[in-house]
């Protein structure tokens, strides 16, 4: 297996084959994200696909799990996905899963008949950055889709079969919109109701948009109290109608939390206040904490 560049998985995928299929982030823009600032977006040839699937197939043929990487490769056409996706299922026989990052557009611009053809060749799991529910803070970091597409994108994508992992960002919008960002993530998340909903926290990384209006004093990083008040304001505004599994498990939080909504809430809510009151010291050590 070969890999080029920066290549990160989400962290429910820490056990699965992790197969490029293309580099980079076709979108690349958002402010905040330094993952691939040091490749250009370009779907690989198909021919290294296939050849490290080969090679993939010898060295771990009991592979259960694979994760289709880049930043957002379901922008592949259906076309080009399918031949990748018959590919595995032929390498691994035990295979259960394939997962794969998109963007709302990505997921928009497939007909609900492409999405089911994929998702009947087991790439079943869709992660999707929301970030935030708030369209000002959507456009202040460059995101390039409004809350309203990725709702609906979610929605979609969840009509035809897919478990879909949304992510929010934990202090994205400074401190001056903070609440505004909190309230209506939680609203995005109660009309997108997802089958999981994780959490992760800014990390202003050298080299980023952000980093550089850090230093102007343009975006002010709330401190890590401040964030977990964000978090508690998160969950307060999210109504989701069937079962959720929430997650704050990535190595970027303060918290660690797992739960499932709407059963959790109050005992998460708790837990968030307990916190709270006690201070930095309940919270995880900045040494600790990472992308």
């Amino acid at each position: 297996m070969r890999y080029y560049g920066t290549v990160i998985r989400p962290p429910s995928e820490a056990n699965s084959y992790i197969l490029q299929v293309a580099y980079g982030c076709s979108h690349n823009k958002c402010t905040f994200c330094p993952t691939y600032l040091d490749k250009p977006f370009k779907i690989r040839p198909i021919k290294q696909v296939f050849e490290d699937i080969d090679t993939a197939r010898k060295v771990m043929p009991e592979t259960r799990r694979v994760f289709l990487a880049d930043g957002n490769a379901l922008v592949l056409t259906t076309k080009q996905l399918i031949p990748i996706l018959d590919a595995l299922n032929k390498a691994f026989p035990q295979l259960q899963r394939i997962g794969i990052y998109a963007n709302a557009k990505d997921i928009l611009a497939k007909t609900n008949q492409e999405l089911m053809e994929l998702c009947n060749k087991k790439l079943s799991i869709i992660y999707i950055g929301l970030e935030s529910g708030s369209n000002k803070v959507l456009k202040r970091v460059n995101k390039g889709a409004t809350a309203e597409e990725m709702i609906k994108a979610v929605i979609k994508a969840q009509e035809v079969g897919f478990k879909v992992s949304v992510i929010g960002l934990l202090g994205l919008a400074g401190i001056d919109l903070w609440k505004k960002h909190a309230i209506a993530t939680g609203r995005a998340i109660s009309a997108m109701s997802p089958r999981f909903f994780s959490l992760l926290t800014v990390m202003v990384v050298p080299g980023t948009v952000l980093h550089e209006q850090q230093k102007q004093g343009t975006f002010i990083l709330p401190a890590p109290l401040e964030m977990l008040k964000e978090m508690r304001v998160i969950i307060e505004n999210t109504d989701v109608h069937s079962g959720c599994i929430f997650r704050t498990n990535h190595a970027s939080n303060y918290l660690a939390l797992e739960g499932r909504l709407p059963k959790d809430k109050e005992r998460l809510l708790q837990t968030i206040d307990s916190a709270l009151s006690q201070g930095e010291s309940s919270l995880r050590p900045e040494y600790l904490r990472g992308l």
